[in-house]
């Protein structure tokens, strides 16, 4: 029986089927739309380092077959054949996409599915349809990924460009014109695929479950039926990737002219109005004369003569940080302290390619529009953003009201969508992104500063005897995105062990595999007499070894 995933969902190939050579059937369509669907060979970087990974109707099949392209059959739009132990060692993720070819949105489509069948049986199984996708013109379906073993996932993530513009965001460069490569003679069948290691019975003729519908013979390794047989000559402009690189003040200076003056001070030739200044009694464009070190006489109007000694009561040059009262720029005096642009040097942005990047330890930066996926955020948290950037209010519903105001795990958030970047901070606290893989947190609200939107999150009780309120609650996060939570000061992270305990007012989160089990140490004797520790209310934690929980220096 086939596994169903859904988006986000990740598993072992090993838990799915222990076979390695493997069929990847894609369906998708909708009405007067027309996909590409390939495959994309990515290096450690998830680049597209070598060209002959890039597996499409142009290119049917890598330089070691380890990825062949077998065309529409068995009631799929589209099929690959996927031979893992042929995979070289530098290909570590193979990105199944598909991208419209001509006009429309991939929120037309019907219902689709991604599927992996192995010794003619169906092993997993990611359905979608076209409600989960808006405007955009391109999806990535699913990945499978090298970690420490091969794996696949079930991404489901919209792509505003087409197919150009995936080849460009995974590094590939875009030739200008490409010609469609001839029919074989003869069609040849789909190769037979080797059955899971270990099998007695004979691999069967083809990989592909048997289909009710009689089976279409692969086409030939060209364009999909209705693709123009070209593609388009001038490519479509896409936007541009504002997340691999910092935000610049001013742009660069082109070849031949000065180069740009360090931030806070004028450029050679201007005063710091940027006006233009000439040498006394020169033209205009002729830069003036550099002044003296402080406390030495100016030159002479001109350049010639002795040089001219300043006015009674007067220095040559006021000194640094005086009021700019002559007809020349200040300048700094040479020996002195850095300049300005050298002491900001070390808060400057830090630029990466990922998608959630901290500024340092209490400000980090999310790039929206690099895979379409919008962020919630605590309202008013945003301290700084740049692109085109929309912020709207995210309500928890009804439901999610009474709940949140009955357990105090209530989150008044907003959700940011676009293509640009956003800052995120509140009141210097510590931030520490979590980066989920289909595993789950447990987080108190408070601690929550924002996470992708795709990440699950629901209320979870704790469940007590002799505490006020009978109970504990808190937030658990869970699926594949990023979490950041913000923390009073720099917290610990410690092992569970039978013997941990933490403050309940100091816990700031714990892995969800953990058993948690309330320590109440009210009693009658404590209230009635004073001198009692004031320590009522503890959590024991238990679990497996891996499990973990994070306490801050601060109660709440």
């Amino acid at each position: 029986m086939a596994r169903e995933f859904q988006r986000g969902h990740k598993a072992k190939i090993g838990d799915l089927t222990a076979g390695t050579d493997l069929y990847v059937g894609v369906q998708i369509a909708g009405p007067g739309l027309t996909f590409d669907i390939s495959c994309f060979g990515l290096d450690a970087d998830e680049r597209l380092s070598d060209d002959r990974y890039f597996v499409f109707f142009n290119q049917p099949k890598t330089p070691e077959e380890s990825v062949q392209l077998l065309g529409a059959q068995a009631g799929d739009s589209e099929s690959f054949r996927v031979t893992l132990d042929k995979i070289p060692p530098h290909i570590r993720k193979l990105s199944f996409t598909a991208a419209l070819d001509g006009a429309g949105q991939v929120s037309q489509i019907g219902p689709g599915y991604l599927r992996i069948v192995a010794g003619g049986e169906e092993v997993a199984r990611y359905s979608f349809t076209g409600s989960e996708f808006s405007t955009e013109r391109a999806v990535m379906l699913g990945d499978f990924y090298l970690k420490d073993v091969w794996r696949f996932a079930a991404v489901g993530q919209g792509f505003d460009g087409g197919l150009e513009a995936l080849l460009k965001n995974f590094g590939g460069e875009v030739a200008e014109e490409a010609e469609a490569p001839a029919p074989p003679a003869t069609a040849q069948g789909a190769p037979g695929f080797a059955p899971p290691s270990g099998a007695a019975a004979p691999a069967p003729s083809f990989g592909v479950p048997a289909d009710p519908a009689p089976q279409q013979p692969a086409p030939d390794f060209g364009p999909p039926q209705g693709a123009p047989q070209a593609p388009p000559a001038a490519p479509q402009p896409t936007e541009p990737q504002v997340h691999l690189a910092p935000t610049l003040a001013a742009p660069p200076a082109p070849p031949g002219q000065q180069p740009q003056a360090p931030y806070g001070q004028p450029a050679p030739g201007q005063d710091p109005y940027g006006r233009q200044q000439t040498a006394p009694g020169g033209f205009p464009g002729q830069q003036a004369p550099q002044a003296p070190p402080y406390g030495q006489p100016a030159p002479p109007p001109g350049g010639y003569g002795p040089p001219q000694p300043a006015p009674y009561g007067q220095p040559g040059q006021q000194p640094p940080g005086a009021p700019y009262g002559g007809g020349q720029a200040p300048t700094v005096p040479q020996g002195g302290g850095p300049g300005l642009g050298v002491v900001l040097d070390k808060y400057k942005e830090a630029p990466t390619g990922r998608r959630w990047t901290p500024q340092n330890s209490k400000l980090i930066r999310v790039d929206l529009g690099v895979d379409g996926q919008p962020v919630l955020a605590r309202q008013g948290s945003m301290v700084l953003y740049q692109g085109k950037v929309d912020f709207g209010y995210k309500g928890a519903g009804f439901r999610g009201r009474i709940v949140g105001n009955a357990t105090g795990q209530e989150m008044q958030l907003m959700r940011c969508t676009g293509q640009g970047q956003v800052f995120f901070a509140e009141n210097s606290a510590h931030v520490h992104p979590i980066e989920l893989q289909g595993d789950a947190i447990c987080v108190s609200a408070d601690s929550v500063l924002a996470f992708d939107e795709s990440l699950q999150h629901e209320v979870r009780r704790i469940e007590g005897h002799g505490i006020p309120g009978g109970a504990l609650f808190t937030m658990q996060f869970q699926g594949t995105g990023t979490l950041v939570v913000k923390t009073q000061g720099t917290p610990v992270v410690l092992p569970v062990t039978p013997t941990t305990f933490a403050d309940a007012n100091a816990i700031v989160a714990w892995s969800a595999g953990s058993q948690v089990i309330i320590s109440s140490q009210v009693s009658l004797r404590r209230h009635a007499f004073p001198g009692h520790s004031g320590e009522t209310v503890n959590l024991q934690f238990r679990g497996a070894p891996g499990n973990f929980i994070v306490v801050q220096p601060y109660e709440v």
